[in-house]
């Protein structure tokens, strides 16, 4: 296995591990080549027991190494490597902190910080969407702030919209307190899906706490399958009631036409707000 100073593709020596997921593990590295630091990501070998997954996952990544964007985590490299199996991602090392941090901090959140954090995140994962990918994760873990922006990160259960629908291991990967509905359904998952994943987050950041939480994943999920978004306080505004509510309606064609049109109206409420 890997470990401190392991080199892949004699080239990124890992030096410190900095997270780890359902996906597997993320690693500072060193790229020896170009002498900068990058982040590795390591599948789990049992992922790539999949004939088909390691194939899918090269071929995204490819995809996203194409993708400009400020707010997309930029991909390097993609390799491979057979003792041990092993199939790795390079990406850019973002300097910031998770979201997450910050509302175990902080939250509650403003309307204006929320807002922000909304319309940044919709923006980038359009980019994603006009290239037929969709997140599928979309999870305060996965956006990075970094000097005042939202940088999203780890496309790792990422999906091209018109592939195969979910497997039953397909909804283990992703994180069931930000699924939506669909994935529950094993039907098909479109880019809706991470408008109603950023619908959970921006429920979280204004009450500090997400719609549907507590006990096992399928519970969870069950409960946005089945139960009603429960009301958000009253002091949050009438026209962010309908935001958030909006893109949490359990039918996806009653959501946003697209995450650009959500953007566009997040962006609108938070100036109408600073006015």
């Amino acid at each position: 296995m890997w470990g401190e100073g392991t080199v892949l593709a004699g080239r990124y020596q890992l030096r410190q591990r900095i997270g780890g997921g359902s996906m597997g593990d993320v690693w500072r590295a060193l790229d020896t080549v170009l002498g900068r630091e990058v982040a590795v990501k390591i599948l789990l070998p049992a992922l790539l027991d999949d004939a088909g997954f390691a194939a899918r996952f090269h071929t995204e990544a490819r995809v996203l190494a194409a993708l400009s964007h400020p707010g997309i985590v930029s991909v390097f490299d993609y390799g491979e490597a057979d003792d041990p199996r092993t199939a790795f991602l390079v990406m850019e090392l973002i300097t910031g902190r998770p979201l997450s941090d910050l509302l175990d901090e902080s939250a509650p959140l403003s309307e204006a910080t929320t807002l922000t954090v909304v319309a940044q995140t919709l923006e980038a994962l359009q980019a994603a969407h006009d290239q037929g990918i969709v997140h599928r994760d979309v999870k305060p873990a996965n956006l990075m702030l970094r000097g005042g922006s939202v940088v999203v990160t780890d496309f790792g259960v990422a999906r091209t919209a018109d592939a195969r629908r979910l497997t039953a291991a397909d909804v283990v990967l992703g994180t069931a307190v930000y699924a939506a509905p669909e994935q529950a359904r094993h039907t098909a998952v479109t880019a809706a899906a991470d408008q109603y994943a950023v619908g959970v987050i921006a429920y979280e950041c204004l009450t500090g706490t997400p719609p549907f939480d507590g006990g096992t994943p399928l519970g969870i999920m069950m409960k946005h399958l089945q139960e009603p978004v429960p009301p958000l306080p009253e002091m949050v505004s009438e026209p962010v009631r309908e935001l958030v509510m909006r893109a949490l309606a359990k039918d996806p064609e009653a959501r946003y036409a697209s995450a650009r049109e959500m953007a566009e109206t997040a962006r609108r409420l938070a100036a109408r707000g600073a006015r």
